[in-house]
């Protein structure tokens, strides 16, 4: 008999119902998921892992996350974030392109991937970076294997702006695959920009970041990308949006399985509001900004009712060095993903979501926008990883128990009253309690790729 492990006494969360039992784990996949008794002869051929009657949760899919390597590493780096990310339940991440170099050439590509081969305690995958001369580049790639094409439609940094109109009908006309966008307008922030910096100079207060990138900034940005998706037909994923005003661009009314264009918040925006910057200042500058109470509660509402399919991260870490510089010169971006489940598992304490509705978005659906195989489920044949959740455990984010490498994060302080206590990749137990078994690497997603 094939060396075997078995979860048992788990409350198993999946495809909207909870069910008392226990999953057989055999070669990295589900073999059997039993709902009451299991069988004597298999229980004893298995080593036993009892869950103690906690809820047992498919591994989360973060398809939104900036590891730094390479060129960035003093940041973060692959093993460092990848690392973090599985203390916070995320088994799956997909990486973005704007690295040093930029991931923006297929021989780019296979480097990341090497690195991630021999480095990742998560599985992984990267998006190849679009830019105004590179479409040879994004029509070479087998999105069998890459998650996607990040396309910034607004203010970035390097030369991965794509803002000549005929690139961009070029790109949403012939990519056979999913684009990934980062929308807000670059002319809008600019000329906010000049307002503000001719007003306070180089010491703009950090609460005027949601003025100088507006609501109109990115209303404007995905009005566009909308536009073009729909013109070409394209599957469009939209990130993190920021504002009310944008809902009005995304339908509800169509079963997930039938949308070409998605739309995903982060869990900043759902947490923090623009009366936070007083607190927190360049610690919960990113972009697009943090907004309103009020586009945070309309956000939250379209997360509910299917308007918004996803939930990540926008993982940015920077060193607090770093964002300890006035407006103009502290980087945005916040290191989120050891802590984006605990932060959504309060929506549950506090009544706005259930558990079920929390894995529907964090772990179904974003293997579903990105046609992931054999994740992001808890069904026999596919893949085990699993995260389990002790939502009975009140602790502490403090700098002791955060695992970035740059070492901080903007819940430092935060009490949550759910922790994560196991992690399962491809059916290995990678952690424990505080404890990591760094041995087993993870792999390469693939995707259900069809045109």
């Amino acid at each position: 008999m094939k060396s075997s492990s078995m979860i048992t006494n788990a409350v198993i969360v999946n495809e909207g119902r909870q069910q008392k039992g226990s999953i057989l784990i055999r070669e990295g996949r589900i073999a059997a998921i039993y709902e009451g008794d299991v069988p004597v002869e298999v229980s004893e051929n298995s080593k036993i892992i009892d869950a103690g009657g906690k809820y047992l949760l498919p591994g989360v899919i973060d398809a939104h996350v900036h590891f730094r390597e390479p060129g960035l590493t003093h940041k973060g780096d692959i093993y460092s974030e990848s690392r973090a990310a599985v203390a916070g339940g995320i088994t799956s991440y997909m990486e973005m392109p704007n690295t040093v170099p930029q991931t923006t050439t297929q021989e780019r590509l296979a480097e990341k991937f090497a690195l991630a081969a021999q480095k990742s305690l998560a599985n992984y995958s990267f998006y190849i970076g679009a830019t105004n001369e590179n479409i040879d580049e994004l029509l070479k790639t087998d999105f069998s294997k890459i998650c996607g094409v990040k396309l910034f439609m607004g203010s970035s940094t390097g030369n991965m702006l794509v803002d000549n109109c005929k690139m961009l009908e070029k790109i949403f006309d012939r990519v056979p695959g999913l684009i990934a966008v980062h929308c807000e307008d670059t002319e809008i922030i600019r000329k906010n920009t000049e307002l503000f910096h001719a007003k306070f100079g180089e010491d703009v207060p950090f609460s005027c970041h949601p003025a100088i990138r507006n609501d109109e900034a990115c209303y404007r940005s995905s009005v566009l990308a909308v536009e073009l998706a729909h013109k070409y037909n394209t599957r469009l994923h939209v990130l993190h949006l920021s504002t009310d005003r944008e809902l009005s661009l995304f339908c509800n009314n169509l079963p997930l399985s039938q949308k070409r264009i998605t739309a995903e918040v982060c869990v900043h925006h759902l947490w923090f509001t623009d009366a936070d910057y007083e607190r927190y200042g360049a610690r919960i500058k990113c972009n697009p900004a943090i907004k309103t109470a009020t586009d945070r509660e309309r956000l939250f509402a379209a997360l509910l009712n299917g308007t918004i399919d996803t939930v990540a991260t926008d993982h940015a870490p920077h060193t607090l060095i770093e964002k300890q510089n006035s407006y103009f010169r502290a980087p945005s971006g916040s290191p989120l993903a050891q802590h984006s489940l605990v932060t959504m598992l309060e929506f549950y304490h506090n009544g706005y979501m259930t558990i079920e509705q929390i894995v529907e978005k964090m772990c179904h659906h974003p293997a579903l926008v990105f046609w992931v195989k054999e994740r992001g489920f808890i069904r026999t044949g596919y893949w085990a990883d699993f995260v389990l959740i002790d939502t009975a455990c009140l602790w502490q984010v403090t700098p002791e128990n955060i695992y970035y490498k740059c070492c901080w994060s903007p819940f430092e302080g935060q009490k949550f009253r759910s922790a994560v206590t196991h992690t399962w990749v491809n059916g290995n137990l990678v952690y424990e309690n505080g404890r990591f078994n760094e041995s087993p690497c993870g792999m390469a997603l693939e995707f259900n790729f069809k045109v």
